[in-house]
């Protein structure tokens, strides 16, 4: 089992930044991928990056090439997102999730935390 609990969520003017962490528990858990999710209000849960084990390889969505970063620090067993230039359709709950390998497809990740809320206005 990984428990995953995320944080750094919160409200954020439009044009600025937000690092949001998700500090992972549970056994072996530095050896899963990891990535990040999102869900807008009325919208289906969307992927926004994902990173491999060994933080080597990452993948990213259309929409966050550029603005979004996917990092980690297994010796925290903490992955993070950070986010620049934000934008109000930005606004969402965004998930951690864990898988054996990073990849765009929800259905493949096994665990997930609460969420937290990123708000951007305008």
């Amino acid at each position: 089992q990984v428990q995953l609990v995320e944080s750094g969520g919160g409200l954020v003017q439009a044009g600025g930044s937000l690092r949001l962490s998700c500090a992972a528990s549970g056994r072996t858990s530095s050896s899963y991928a990891m990535a990040w999710f999102r869900q807008a209000p009325g919208k289906e849960r969307d992927f926004v990056a994902a990173i491999s084990w060994s933080g080597a390889r990452t993948v990213y969505a259309d929409s966050a090439k550029g603005r979004l970063t996917i990092s980690r620090d297994n010796a925290k067993n903490t992955v993070y997102l950070q986010m620049n230039s934000l934008k109000p359709e930005d606004t969402a709950v965004y998930y951690c999730a864990a898988a054996y390998r990073a990849t765009m497809e929800e259905r493949r990740y096994d665990y997930w935390g609460q969420g937290t809320q990123v708000t951007v206005s305008s």
